[in-house]
């Protein structure tokens, strides 16, 4: 554990894979920039990997004033325990009071290792940050500038925001897309703090014989459009009607935990609490209920229509348009007329 530095700085680890950097760390520096400035303190990023110098550029531009820069051969690909060393070794050099990794794959596995081995307190996918006074009524005291992790509990059927007053940095892992991408800032000027970190044997315990990437085949966070089928549509026969819709609009397909786990789709078209984030200019919901675990994912979209037989579900409440009625027979009529508009 490190003991609480006020003055420390607001850390994100700057996730990237093959000299590409994952939006998440980018999204992180924006929200990191915001919690910063409310701090008076700077922003600092953790950049492990082999010739990724250029990296830190972008990450000075999307709100970062000290990128710490560790390469190493050994780094060039992912593996738990020399990463881990990097982000340890440099939080207890410089003492940030803040640490965010994104809830990746490999955010998930690192920031936990982290957090044991600094013997820090560690909040796993937060959907929101942010700065308070906290009051202790127990203590008769008031622990300034706490960082506020915001994520659902329970089952999604509670919003809970855990603080950590002693247990310092205060660390978090942050859901992909729900912290909006900034616009880079070309003019932004920061420090690139070159870092040597010494590792042990027992550090490369795992050694990388043979690497296989499957690539991405859903590309969620960057569609515009997307057409969503939840458990409402009955069965994967049924899903058809979804992919017609999105194939006429030149949309994404997307779809509910029930469609996920109905066996009407595979896991990658998932958007909720457990899935993807998104916030396409239009968001089509055919058949989904709209539960707070599957709102999460997508109500901050620019234009939500909402199909459902029934007027009381609660995805009503957060759609601009809706339509209540059997999506197998709206679908198509939608389907019919957007194939049938007049070519401009």
């Amino acid at each position: 554990m490190i003991a609480p530095n006020r003055k420390g700085e607001v850390w994100i680890f700057a996730e990237q894979e093959d000299g590409t950097l994952h939006d998440v760390a980018l999204e992180l520096c924006g929200k990191a920039r915001e919690l910063a400035d409310h701090l008076g303190v700077k922003v600092g990023a953790i950049l492990p990997g082999w010739n990724v110098r250029e990296l830190a550029y972008r990450l000075i531009q999307h709100g970062a004033d000290d990128v710490y820069l560790s390469e190493d051969r050994r780094l060039e690909h992912y593996q738990t325990l020399p990463y881990a060393r990097v982000v340890t070794t440099l939080a207890e050099k410089h003492k940030p009071q803040i640490v965010l990794f994104g809830a990746t794959p490999l955010g998930r596995d690192l920031a936990p290792r982290c957090a044991s081995a600094m013997r820090a307190g560690l909040t796993a996918d937060c959907t929101d940050l942010d700065v308070a006074d906290v009051p202790d009524p127990a203590a008769k005291t008031t622990h300034k500038n706490l960082l506020l992790q915001i994520r659902p509990a329970f089952g999604g059927n509670i919003i809970a925001t855990i603080i950590n007053p002693e247990r310092w940095p205060q660390m978090a892992t942050v859901r992909e897309g729900v912290m909006p991408l900034g616009e880079p800032n070309m003019q932004r000027q920061g420090e690139i703090v070159a870092e040597k970190i010494k590792f042990d044997d027992n550090d490369f315990a795992v050694r990388l014989i043979e690497r296989h990437r499957e690539p991405r085949k859903v590309n969620l966070k960057g569609a515009r459009t997307i057409v969503a089928g939840g458990g409402g549509v009955g069965s994967k026969q049924n899903f058809r009607v979804i992919h017609d819709l999105a194939g006429a609009i030149g949309g994404a397909i997307g779809a509910s935990r029930a469609a996920v786990d109905g066996g009407f789709i595979d896991k990658a078209h998932q958007i909720g609490q457990t899935g993807t984030t998104v916030r396409p200019a239009l968001y089509v919901a055919c058949g989904i209920s709209g539960a707070i675990q599957h709102r999460a994912g997508m109500e901050e979209s620019a234009k939500i229509v909402a199909i459902n037989w029934d007027k009381e579900a609660p995805i009503f409440g957060v759609a601009h348009y809706g339509i209540v009625g059997d999506l197998n027979q709206v679908v198509p009529m939608m389907v019919k007329a957007i194939k049938e508009r007049p070519k401009e």
